[in-house]
């Protein structure tokens, strides 16, 4: 079968496939709390992608450096904040692609530890030589992207704009090839009824995911944690307008109004602050698995799976698919939680 996605710019930048396991351990110690056994478990190990610490937003990169390799750019300017996974990621884009990087991380998680500020992915945003710039919470984006990208123009250099998280349709393919490669690995293990369960922050993800399935035409359904947004009303439109762009850019029709399901509940008080619900998934996880997940995304995203499996949510699975979408380099700057 010819490759969809052949006609899109990439540079591999990821080890693909990755793993994909079973917990075994997790379903029994769940089986437990639950007097009765939960629906076969599986992790699809995208925090081994490999690209300095590996993660998701490694599958959305190829395409995005791709994509600003055919435009001759040679500077990637991009946002986040200060611990951003998406950062870190990027920045090793650009290195390995010889390109110049600038992070704009914005000081929007009110977590004051030590750590926090000097530790985890910042730290290793230096180690990769981004030019890193700090800016208050209540920065305007637009006017600090407009005064870096004029900079860079300035001196004979050409940007490119990655969006945060690089969730727009370009990036989201990466996600679109992610779901065609756990489509296949479940359905050559002879599962019928499946689930794809994931942390949903800026949206490319889960938006490629959808769009994934529709290319695919069948295959495991999907179904977001929301990490990131207090509305989770209209971050369920924002994905599912991304979806349909992401479609669009495919050749596919828009997807259907309920295509992203989206679990409000597991957030906490806001984006990047602990709940004591993640701080128990990660120990968990780690404790039961030898996984090691991440206090802002899929600690929060694994709070919300092992919620919904205790409470009987997918009793009609016969397949539940955690998406470990990476972010290990967190722990270290939330080390005071643990």
């Amino acid at each position: 079968m010819a490759d969809p996605l052949a006609r899109f710019s990439r540079f591999p930048l990821a080890h693909l496939p990755t793993p994909l396991t079973e917990m075994a351990r997790l379903r029994t110690a769940l089986a437990q709390r639950m007097n009765t056994m939960p629906p076969r478990l599986f992790i699809k190990r995208d925090d081994c992608t490999g690209l300095a610490g590996g993660g998701n937003k490694t599958r959305k990169l190829e395409f995005l450096i791709g994509d600003a390799l055919e435009k001759g750019c040679d500077t990637i300017v991009t946002a986040g904040a200060l611990q951003s996974n998406h950062a870190r990621q990027t920045a090793a884009a650009a290195a390995a692609a010889g390109l110049r990087c600038v992070l704009v991380l914005f000081d929007s998680v009110p977590y004051d530890e030590h750590a926090y500020r000097r530790s985890g992915n910042l730290l290793l945003d230096r180690i990769l030589g981004a030019d890193v710039r700090v800016e208050p919470a209540d920065a305007d984006a637009g006017a600090v992207f407009r005064r870096i990208m004029a900079e860079i123009e300035a001196g004979s250099g050409k940007p490119y704009l990655v969006p945060v998280g690089g969730s727009n349709a370009v990036g989201s393919l990466g996600y679109v090839a992610a779901y065609l490669e756990i489509a296949d690995e479940i359905a050559a293990c002879g599962f019928d009824a499946s689930r794809i369960v994931h942390a949903s922050s800026s949206g490319g993800t889960q938006a490629g995911l959808v769009a994934g399935r529709m290319l695919r035409g069948a295959g495991p359904s999907i179904m977001g944690i929301n990490v990131y947004r207090s509305d989770n009303g209209a971050m369920t439109d924002d994905i599912q307008a991304l979806a349909a762009k992401t479609t669009t850019l495919l050749g596919l029709s828009s997807p259907n109004s309920d295509a992203v399901v989206l679990d409000g509940a597991h957030l906490g008080t806001r984006y990047g602050m602990p709940t004591p619900e993640m701080i128990a998934a990660v120990e968990c996880v780690a404790r039961e698995e030898g996984v090691l997940l991440d206090p802002v995304y899929t600690g929060k995203g694994m709070a919300g799976f092992i919620a919904q499996i205790v409470a009987g949510r997918h009793a009609d699975i016969e397949a539940l698919v955690f998406l470990h979408t990476g972010g290990m380099p967190g722990l270290f700057a939330y080390e005071a939680e643990f």
